[in-house]
């Protein structure tokens, strides 16, 4: 009966080998690019020979190895990447909190609210969410010449939260239909207010949603580019158009390196973010696969 139950061993071998193949694939962009980054760009971009990016050829002839932090040095210090990456953060932290406050709130209220008229506010923020986000961008352009904020961080925040909101409505009240209504009635009946039933029983229950929420409502503002470099000024950029700067243009010389160290540099806290949070993360995402 035992040996019944045993998984064959070719499709052990088959999914192991698609695993792993999988993971060489999928992080083969990244660890090239890391490996990239100690190389001139000489080496890495090289059209004479691709193998100058693995011995570092003209790396070695240019600073004497095989390795050289330039483009860091060059990234971090000359263009000063760190306030990117200071406006990045702070942009971040304030349009997550402020979603995930008025995400949390209104999905609860619509999910336990028994009106028809919460169907419809549902089906104006996904259209409102279809919506090309260079359309809203464009909408609060004048009203932020006019009031002269445009180039600040805030005006970036607020543009990100509207664009974010309607996402984390529609996920978060997802979320809070799979909670059945008993643990709030229960709540009730010991003494808790509504809020305190929300506060002390309904949101312990759904942690794993708001961290899931939260984790793409991050994304969203972390990888933003339409937005923060039409809303910021060069002062205020964050890392995805300084990134982008870095490049250069038909008019100005760039330096590639920048742009690769500044990549490795932006890319290497979202893996350490999703394997932090990955368990939450499953967790959120199967929370509606059986009802509660």
């Amino acid at each position: 009966m035992a040996s019944a139950r045993k998984t064959p061993k070719g499709l052990m071998i088959a999914s192991t080998a698609f695993v792993l193949a999988w993971i060489v694939i999928a992080s083969f962009p990244f660890l090239w690019t890391l490996w990239g980054s100690f190389k001139v760009q000489g080496d890495f971009f090289s059209k004479a020979d691709w193998r100058y990016a693995l011995t570092g050829t003209r790396t070695i002839i240019e600073t004497g190895g095989p390795f050289t932090g330039a483009g860091y040095e060059g990234a971090w210090i000359e263009q000063e990447f760190w306030r990117a990456t200071l406006n990045t953060g702070i942009i971040v932290f304030f349009t997550v909190i402020i979603s995930l406050t008025f995400g949390t709130l209104g999905g609860y209220a619509l999910a336990r609210s028994g009106h028809n008229y919460s169907f419809w506010l549902l089906m104006v923020a996904l259209v409102f969410r279809a919506m090309p986000h260079i359309t809203l961008v464009s909408g609060y352009l004048l009203p932020f010449f006019q009031w002269n904020v445009w180039g600040h961080l805030p005006t970036a925040i607020i543009v990100l939260v509207a664009i974010n909101q309607p996402f984390t409505l529609w996920m978060l009240h997802s979320f809070f239909l799979n909670i059945p209504k008993d643990l709030d009635e229960s709540a009730r009946v010991d003494g808790c207010t509504q809020f305190q039933a929300f506060r002390h029983v309904i949101i312990p229950v759904m942690w794993p949603g708001v961290i899931t929420t939260g984790l793409f409502s991050f994304l969203l503002a972390y990888n933003d580019f339409a937005v923060t470099s039409m809303l910021l000024s060069r002062e205020n950029q964050t890392m995805v158009p300084a990134i982008y700067g870095y490049l250069g243009s038909t008019f100005e010389e760039g330096n590639v390196m920048f742009a690769v160290a500044a990549v490795v540099s932006s890319t290497a806290p979202l893996f350490v973010l999703v394997m932090f949070f990955q368990r939450q993360i499953v967790s959120g995402l199967t929370a509606g696969a059986v009802k509660g």
